[in-house]
């Protein structure tokens, strides 16, 4: 009588997870603690923004399936009653941080469902200790999809492996009803899309600059930065926009820097984009415009562009 092949070796994996070299561990696995399960899941959160992610498009998934061994799983349901609803809660808290600081960052953060949905399921096939993730961009999708994407970490090393798996691998795993958590999702909000008028927007930054032009001569021209990201152009700039601190002198490019504030860490950078840049007797890479090369832009410094207009920067 042929025994029912475990999942691993109906995916071909058999050796690569679940062996051990013809050797048996000498001791009993440790269960799976709250904090370690909280820790993949933002680890795994963090490595799908980075691998889907596109453009200034930040994509994230939404759906996420936690397996686990079932001992280890009744261990949270039977002796930790609610610890999974709070990992999850806890866990979307921390996702909102990361994503925050990408939106203020400038990236385009906008979400593909409405909900963050947390499924954790056990399988027979898992040892104790074993945990993997599966990640949908879209909760209760009826699509069907030809593979999805596993992490998995297996008791003898230790070791995240992502590999494919076909859809309907997920019919083995076990879902239970009280492992089941979902939580609306909140939209972030940018800066830029507050209703506040211009007068009203926190000052961030003081520029100062003197233009040696005949027709400015002496004159000291000042800028207010209220927007997280602005434009230092030249003369030929014909844009009048808040963000845009236009410098009439020739000597000037256009445009030639962008300044971000970085929210999160409080802190300035600068891209060139003119012929030469001296950032506090320092040479900035010039950079393209559809790429920018950030340095870091302390408060109190002097620009020198083109080796002849000065701007000066100032925290407000």
């Amino acid at each position: 009588m042929s025994t029912k092949p475990s999942i691993w070796q109906r995916m071909g994996i058999q050796d690569w997870f679940l062996t051990n070299n013809g050797t048996t561990s000498s001791g009993k696995s440790k269960p799976l603690t709250p904090n370690q399960v909280y820790k993949y899941i933002i680890e795994e959160f963090r490595k799908s923004i980075s691998e889907l992610s596109f453009a200034e498009r930040v994509v994230f998934y939404h759906e996420f399936i936690i397996c686990l061994n079932p001992d280890d799983y009744r261990e949270f349901i039977d002796n930790k009653k609610g610890i999974l609803g709070l990992i999850s809660q806890e866990s979307v808290d921390n996702f909102y941080e990361i994503l925050n600081k990408q939106a203020a960052d400038g990236k385009k953060v906008e979400p593909s469902s409405n909900k963050w949905v947390f499924r954790f399921v056990s399988h027979p096939d898992y040892k104790p200790g074993d945990i993997s993730f599966i990640g949908k961009l879209l909760p209760d999708s009826t699509q069907k999809e030809e593979n999805l994407r596993v992490t998995f970490i297996p008791r003898q090393t230790g070791l995240a492996q992502t590999f494919d798996i076909n859809n309907d691998i997920l019919k083995d795993f076990i879902f239970y009803s009280e492992g089941y958590y979902e939580i609306p999702y909140v939209d972030i909000q940018k800066p830029e899309e507050k209703a506040i008028s211009d007068s009203q927007r926190v000052v961030l930054a003081r520029f100062e600059t003197t233009i040696p032009d005949k027709a400015y001569s002496g004159q000291k021209l000042e800028y207010l930065m209220k927007a997280d990201d602005i434009v230092v152009s030249g003369n030929e700039e014909t844009r009048e926009d808040n963000h845009i601190f236009r410098i009439p002198s020739e000597w000037v490019n256009t445009p030639h820097l962008k300044i971000r504030y970085n929210r999160a860490e409080d802190k300035f950078y600068v891209a060139s984009f003119g012929e030469k840049t001296i950032l506090n007797e320092n040479l900035i890479e010039r950079s393209d415009i559809t790429g920018p090369k950030w340095s870091e832009l302390p408060v109190n410094s002097r620009l020198i562009l083109n080796g002849i207009i000065g701007v000066n920067i100032f925290k407000s």
